[in-house]
């Protein structure tokens, strides 16, 4: 079975997405996902003059040998751009493989480990009450596990909390620039336990919290940080601080007991390992898009597995449906698996565009035996929703001084 033509398709319902479909000789395509949100045309343009060119005539059965040959091929590896076109392709021939042998992905993966796959959901205000009337809205749909992000008083477009409920398209207008953000540390570490603190006197111990700080702080502030929470007993705090040191991570681990969770912006095993091996961490946070897709992350589950460390794939809003699907075979499957990220199924726009079959029951996601990864793209359709150019958001401390968004 050769590949016989792959065609990259940029729209946004919503937001911006990268869909990759691959085409073979027997009529059968498979999809993949390869955004990177703020970056997808750089994307595009790697896939289209660097790695379709390659692909052509190749047997769509050889996911490993394709997998090795785009890595280990190009003498420029890795990387953000690089490794979510990898991803992306890799994607794409699992589901063909899956539609070939009529079974869903999970089932090639090694079947399943559990009946469903537990999410945690997105509950975000404007203040500490506004977030406990959220938590207790997603207590009552059945979450089991929820992430808590508040505003911080007198600093404008906290982390998780985009000011007036926008999204990033409307937050930067008319002008499609980054948008710039205010950050204080010292205010952060003052205000954020008490979030906890409320949610825990309120709901108890039985509801699993967690919290992202998206590495604003250094390895000694996030060991505060930690310290502070232990008494409110997280699932997990996740990106404390920057990875690019992973002794940082000793230095955080060595001072808390608060578990650790880390990797949305891994792009292979590597980065992952010294942090693994050494239990830095407790949860991996890669997904398949920005991670090179099921073939790596599978390894990656069986490597983390020997160090007791879970799977908690990213599931933000800039990852396509595919993607989103690809994680619930990946969920299915991984024996060492803890929670999967879950921002709702979106909007209408997105969900035309994008059609599969997962529903959410009691904090658990349930798919079908669709064979392949079980998601179809309406090529038709997204040309109603052209690409926008649009960038993340950078922060800066309160002295003007660039700081990590």
């Amino acid at each position: 079975m050769k590949i016989e033509d792959i065609k990259v398709y940029v729209c946004s319902p919503g937001r911006n997405f990268v869909t990759v479909k691959i085409f073979t000789d027997e009529g059968v395509y498979g999809l993949g996902d390869a955004t990177v949100n703020g970056r997808e045309l750089a994307v595009v343009a790697y896939l289209e003059e660097h790695v379709i060119p390659c692909l052509i005539g190749r047997d769509a059965h050889q996911i490993e040998d394709i997998w090795q040959y785009l890595s280990k091929g190009a003498y420029w590896q890795n990387g953000a751009i690089s490794m979510a076109a990898i991803g992306a392709i890799d994607v794409a021939l699992w589901d063909i493989k899956g539609k070939i042998a009529g079974l869903p992905v999970y089932q090639l993966l090694g079947g399943k480990s559990r009946r469903a796959v537990t999410v945690y959901a997105h509950v975000n205000g404007s203040s500490i009450d506004e977030v406990i009337d959220n938590l207790e809205i997603a207590i009552k749909e059945g979450y089991k596990v929820v992430r808590l992000q508040s505003a911080i008083p007198s600093l404008e477009g906290t982390y998780g909390t985009l000011d007036g409920k926008k999204n990033y398209y409307e937050l930067q207008g008319s002008r499609p620039l980054p948008p710039e953000q205010i950050w204080s540390t010292t205010k952060y570490l003052n205000f954020i336990p008490e979030l906890f603190k409320r949610a825990r006197e309120k709901f108890g111990y039985d509801i699993e919290l967690c919290h992202d700080i998206h590495s604003r702080l250094t390895p000694i502030e996030a060991a505060q940080l930690g310290k502070m929470l232990e008494p409110y007993r997280l699932k997990f705090m996740e990106d404390t601080t920057t990875y690019d040191n992973p002794e940082g991570y000793k230095i955080i681990r060595n001072h808390t007991t608060t578990p650790i969770a880390l990797g949305e912006k891994f792009n292979t095993i590597w980065d992952a390992k010294p942090l693994i091996e050494n239990q830095y961490i407790d949860f991996v946070r890669t997904a398949a898009t920005h991670g090179g897709g099921i073939t790596p992350l599978k390894k990656l589950a069986d490597f983390a597995a020997l160090y007791h460390v879970r799977m908690a794939p990213h599931g933000a809003p800039d990852l396509s449906p595919v993607c989103f699907m690809a994680h619930m075979h990946l969920d299915l499957w991984a024996p060492n698996f803890g929670v999967q990220e879950f921002i709702g199924f979106g909007t209408p726009e997105l969900n035309e565009v994008f059609t599969y079959n997962a529903t959410l029951k009691e904090g658990e996601i349930y798919i079908d035996d669709t064979p392949g990864l079980g998601i179809e793209f309406n090529e038709d359709l997204a040309k109603k929703y052209p690409y926008k150019r649009s960038y993340l958001p950078v922060s800066r401390l309160e002295d003007g001084t660039l700081w990590n968004w």
